[in-house]
């Protein structure tokens, strides 16, 4: 029995990669829709601050979807997970988020000093996360 839910997991992880992959296949396509109708719909072929913020998180979106799908190839190749994929993941998703924080943003999301200080604290202690992990994982 546990032998068929061991296949039946495998099996739901190659999906998982599968819809991933196309998830980031048509995220690509978009980032390359969204940077040349930029560029070329002005004719002086620079972008504005809004469309740069656009496709950075367009990008760090799909660097999170890379991220996620070598730790599902990782999983099924050893079986086991790594922690240390998992928090550069959440790594590049807050980084994306303070990246893509606008502070001059009308009727966007309002900046508190105790939303700053959060997102510090959540950085740092990510960070420190990632260096222990590092640190203490054998080369």
């Amino acid at each position: 029995m546990l032998e068929y839910i061991n296949k039946f997991e495998r099996g739901v992880y190659y999906i998982l990669m599968i819809l991933l992959a196309g998830v980031i296949f048509f995220g690509v396509i978009e980032l390359v829709a969204i940077l040349f109708h930029a560029l070329v719909s002005d004719l002086s072929y620079r972008l504005a601050n809004h469309e740069i913020l656009q496709v950075f998180g367009y990008f760090l979106l799909i660097l999170i979807g890379i991220e996620l799908l070598e730790t599902i190839k990782v999983y099924l190749l050893k079986n086991e997970i790594h922690v240390e994929i998992i928090v550069l993941v959440a790594i590049i998703a807050v980084a994306r988020k303070i990246i893509l924080l606008d502070p001059f943003a009308e009727g966007g999301e309002f900046l508190n000093s105790g939303a700053m200080i959060a997102l510090g604290a959540v950085i740092i202690s990510l960070a420190a996360s990632y260096y222990l992990i590092r640190k203490t994982s054998p080369q």
